[in-house]
């Protein structure tokens, strides 16, 4: 019984995948040449989300910075720190602003910033998106089926990458994939096509 349910994981996971590789593809084609955009014009990228999607960021940011599967020169890139332990907040400060005052010290105009919330209904990523916004930052949201709040809020030159399902942990792990995918196609527009050896 414990065995089936471990295989459904599998399964269930490498059918989204499936089903999300065409739908996916496109805006994240259009991911890829913004970041391309920005760090090839030395801006950077900031990277956030909340919860278990803040690892994701961070993980995101590290990979630009220290590579993904190739040499290459560091690309600029920070994830931002959810919580308001470490920047000393204002008194009655609430904690939706976090991310958005972090993002208003570091962001400038041509940044990326790199949003992700499975609901799309994340308070302190929506005021982090607000803020790149003020800061006539591109977004490249990260979501779930519908991107809820989060996607009404995007402008025309953001991107939404919505994965087409309604469970947590599926979404987490396409997001995964995407941010993989991002990292990859970033390298091959500046170093060129390459196998990768196993």
């Amino acid at each position: 019984m414990l065995e089936q349910r471990i295989q459904q994981h599998f399964i269930d996971s490498a059918d989204l995948k499936y089903q999300a590789a065409q739908a996916l593809s496109h805006p994240i084609g259009s991911a890829i040449q913004a970041i391309l955009a920005c760090v090839t014009s030395g801006a950077k990228v900031l990277a956030c989300g909340s919860g278990p999607s803040a690892a994701d960021a961070q993980l995101f940011a590290a990979l630009c910075v220290g590579g993904f599967e190739r040499e290459r020169p560091e690309l600029a890139a920070l994830a931002l720190v959810p919580g308001n332990a470490w920047m000393g907040a204002g008194p009655g400060e609430p904690d939706a602003a976090a991310l958005a005052r972090q993002v208003r010290a570091l962001g400038q105009a041509g940044d990326v910033l790199v949003a992700l919330s499975v609901s799309g209904e994340d308070a302190v990523v929506l005021e982090a998106v607000q803020a790149a916004h003020e800061r006539d930052m591109t977004v490249i949201a990260l979501c779930g089926r519908t991107g809820g709040t989060l996607a009404a809020v995007l402008r025309e030159t953001d991107v939404q990458i919505a994965v087409p399902h309604d469970r947590a942990a599926r979404v987490r792990e396409v997001h995964a994939l995407v941010l993989h995918c991002l990292c990859d196609g970033v390298d091959a527009q500046l170093l060129g096509e390459q196998e990768i050896p196993l």
